[in-house]
């Protein structure tokens, strides 16, 4: 059975490009497999806190003192085990202002945890969450995939940099862009996206 790990993170709710798109590749998942394991976790309508002095140092192994640093090493004790047990990690990741929402980065705050999902050794560092295969749908008001803009685009290298420092090199980009290029230009991106998140559950 397969296990799968959505994390949504715009914060539009339904109104959510990546999030119709997210549920219909799970959906998609799971008519063509049948049985489904799923953790969803909407870190748009359900934020992930930000991190603070007191926090961080609990979540790096530092003393844990307080209620609130109690509270934050739990948090990320628990998204680290949702992560180390899915077989697939699926994110809807809008852009705004250029890069990833701050309640996605602030999920991956809690989760980058040295000796946990990352060590360091004398080649350098090294992924601890090795195995698992990632799918990112994300959506974009104009291009950024190429052209003038694409210099402009700190999201999808962001989210390949994060994902791989954790050992999670099999991941898959799915962007839905020219959102705000008018209706037929949004139309025939959703409609790609789509196309090409069905083909991505036959073949998983």
């Amino acid at each position: 059975m397969t296990k799968v790990l959505v994390l949504d993170s715009a914060a539009t709710g339904d109104a959510s490009v990546s999030r119709k798109l997210t549920r219909e590749l799970v959906d998609s998942l799971g008519a063509r497999e049948g049985a489904l394991t799923i953790v969803q976790r909407d870190i748009g309508a359900d934020p992930i806190p930000h991190l603070t002095a007191e926090t961080v140092t609990a979540i790096r192994g530092g003393p844990v003192e307080s209620d609130a640093a109690r509270a934050a090493l739990a948090l990320s004790d628990r998204l680290v085990a949702e992560l180390r047990e899915a077989d697939l990690v699926v994110i809807g990741a809008p852009m705004y202002n250029f890069g990833i929402p701050s309640t996605l980065k602030a999920w991956f705050d809690h989760v980058l945890r040295a000796r946990v999902t990352f060590q360091y050794s004398e080649a350098g560092p090294e992924g601890l969450m090795t195995g698992k295969r990632a799918i990112v749908v994300e959506s974009r008001a104009g291009l950024y995939s190429e052209g003038p803009a694409a210099a402009m685009d700190s999201q999808e290298p962001h989210l390949r940099n994060l994902l791989g420092f954790m050992g999670i090199t099999d991941v898959t980009f799915v962007r839905v862009e020219k959102l705000a290029f008018g209706p037929e230009a949004a139309e025939a991106s959703l409609a790609q996206a789509s196309e090409q998140l069905r083909e991505l559950a036959l073949a998983a």
